[in-house]
């Protein structure tokens, strides 16, 4: 049961680390002024130095150490953090990036059935063709946030186990 639960753990942590550079990946040839894959209106995004440095580049580095940090789950040296350094990190992590991935489809299909409006601000952005990036850009994130949970939470019975006293009865 120990390796199946390690097994699932390593693959949660691949999982976790492949969407986090796939997040990364984009983030650098946005900052390269590269508008592929762009959710919305690439010309229209703030081109500005600081907004280039911290939404593109700033955001495309984190990303890079979240892979690294969803890969400890998978590797031998992750094995030797902390069991708190590792798990807590990884519960908040996966809490916001599943929250924020699921909000966005629950706001679409509230849009889609009328509840909501789009504010006149977003109105051009959301009916641009481009938006539908957003699907796969959220479902990334419930990709990333849920594969990171079940990454902590295999791992979380992996150390439990190995802190435990053997019962030995006789």
């Amino acid at each position: 049961m120990m390796e199946k639960n390690r097994s699932r753990a390593r693959m949660a942590g691949y999982i976790a680390g492949m969407a986090a550079l796939m997040y990364a990946l984009p983030h650098f040839w946005w900052g390269l002024g590269i508008g592929l894959a762009f959710p919305g209106d690439f010309e229209g995004a703030p081109g500005e130095f600081w907004s280039v440095l911290i939404g593109y580049w700033g955001m495309g580095v984190l990303a890079v150490f979240g892979a690294l940090f969803a890969f400890a789950f998978a590797m031998p040296w992750g094995e030797r953090l902390p069991k708190l350094l590792l798990l807590i990190p990884a519960w908040i992590g996966s809490a916001g990036l599943t929250l924020w991935g699921f909000s966005y489809f629950v706001l679409k299909f509230q849009l889609a059935i009328g509840r909501v409006q789009s504010a006149p601000a977003f109105a051009v952005q959301d009916a641009s063709p481009m938006a539908v990036w957003g699907y796969f850009w959220y479902g990334l994130f419930l990709v990333w946030g849920i594969s990171l949970g079940t990454a902590a939470l295999y791992t979380a019975k992996i150390r439990k186990k190995k802190t435990e006293p053997s019962r030995v009865t006789g």
